[in-house]
């Protein structure tokens, strides 16, 4: 093996995680995009390419998380901090070598790990408001590394080109993605945090035109490595993906349509765990249930603000049916809308504001007000949660390759409990916020 790629693996194995040019709403920050595209580090060997960025800065809670505070926690894991914090948010590294626009058979690679607290946190995400709480601020640390993803890339000539996936990816679902840098606001919003992050398995694309491209995809479930995800008595099973997405004539604007159907009790894709939330596992026993998603996210630069303005929606409808607890079978409902609009005043200044409502019909999904245990396997009802948040982002480009960004941010919510409160410990709705947030970013791209 050439000495320089050895040297490259080896950083690259002690590193972690980007995917700019690999996730789905590559739009959503297409300024960030390209100046990530544009400069990358180039090995002996031709076409392997080196990129990624270092990310860092403070962030503060104004009402902070006092014990028996009725804040909101909606920013969830690394995001909730008690009042002031210094963030290595990551140090992300992406070595690929990717397929040609040539439709002839030909294979790469993409490798994605990333170091610091957003390893930390995707590692093991998870909203304070959970019965079993994850990383919040005092547990978080810059020395977790995560795989993002790791996959062989193959393209048979078929068509138009028919391409493959095989490993590990980053999730189909949703306009923001994992790199804060790629995304309009340095927080995530409250559906990026309800989403699966990533599957192992195989999945295929292929463009039909220049107009329409699909996804088809069969993984082993939302966020595992391995088969955890599905019910343990009942054999085999799976998760299937599909995607279809349009694009405008005058390449301006973008429509996508995601879907995943899980066959089995899938991983509660907000905490990265088996046992918790999505439906609970009736005292340890084996769960009968089923799992979908709709998500449609889509985008538009308006031809009049000569590529200035970018406007973005967002929605989830997540489903988990079927799942018995004692003499009951509860289906739980979650859905969620998020707005965004980005305005780039000239080369070195832009705006961005964020806006979204997340919902559920009970507190299956979320584990944040009720005991489950007794009111739901008797009959009852858990009334389900309501969030929001509005978020302001201000992005400077001032130097090449470096980017920075202030954000203020307020979340609210309704039949939450607070954070002094856990599921089973509090029967009452207890009304949230608002909470204030405001942070301040610091992102080198290479």
């Amino acid at each position: 093996m050439n000495k320089n790629i050895s040297v490259t693996l080896s950083i690259l194995a002690a590193a972690a995680s980007l995917s700019f040019a690999d996730s789905t709403p590559t739009a959503s920050a297409q300024d960030t995009k390209k100046m990530v595209q544009n400069n990358f580090v180039e090995t002996a060997q031709k076409g392997i390419k080196l990129s990624g960025y270092v990310d860092t800065g403070y962030s503060y809670n104004f009402t902070g998380t006092s014990q028996g505070s009725s804040t909101v926690n909606g920013r969830l894991g690394s995001d909730t901090a008690q009042r002031g914090d210094f963030n290595l948010y990551a140090v992300k590294i992406a070595l690929e070598k990717a397929l040609s626009s040539e439709n002839k058979a030909q294979a790469g690679f993409r490798a994605d790990v990333m170091i610091g607290e957003d390893a930390t946190y995707f590692i093991n995400r998870t909203s304070i408001q959970n019965p079993n709480p994850g990383p919040n601020n005092t547990d978080m640390n810059s020395n977790s590394l995560f795989l993002e993803q790791a996959y062989a890339s193959i393209r048979a000539p078929v068509g138009n080109g028919w391409d493959f996936k095989v490993g590990k990816f980053v999730s189909i679902l949703g306009y923001e993605v994992m790199e804060r840098p790629a995304n309009m606001n340095t927080t995530y919003g409250l559906i990026f945090n309800q989403l699966p992050l990533y599957y192992t398995g195989v999945l295929s694309s292929y463009k039909f035109d220049d107009y329409i491209d699909g996804k088809l995809g069969v993984v082993n479930g939302s966020n595992s490595d391995n088969n955890t995800t599905t019910n343990p008595n009942d054999g085999d099973g799976c998760a299937v993906l599909a995607a279809l997405n349009f694009t405008a004539p005058g390449g301006n604007a973008n429509w996508s349509n995601n879907f995943q159907y899980s066959t089995g009790y899938d991983n509660n894709t907000a905490t990265g765990t088996g046992n918790s939330s999505e439906g609970y596992n009736n005292g340890g026993n084996p769960v009968s249930a089923y799992t979908w998603y709709y998500n449609s996210w889509g985008n538009w630069a308006p031809k009049f603000a000569d590529d200035k303005l970018l406007l973005a929606f967002n929605t989830i409808w997540f489903v988990k049916s079927g799942n018995t607890l004692g003499p009951t079978t509860v289906n739980s409902s979650v859905y969620g809308v998020g707005a965004y609009a980005k305005y780039q005043f000239n080369d070195w200044f832009s705006l961005a504001s964020r806006g979204e409502y997340l919902g559920s019909n009970n507190d299956l999904k979320f584990g944040t007000q009720g005991n489950p245990s007794t009111s739901v396997q008797n009959g009852g009802h858990v009334t389900g949660t309501n969030l929001w948040e509005y978020t302001l982002t201000a992005g400077f480009n001032i130097i090449d390759n470096l980017l920075l960004r202030a954000e203020y941010r307020m979340d609210w919510g309704s039949n939450i409990v607070s954070n002094g409160h856990t599921a089973g410990q509090n029967s009452g709705a207890v009304s949230g916020g608002p909470a204030y947030y405001a942070g301040a970013e610091v992102v080198y791209s290479f």
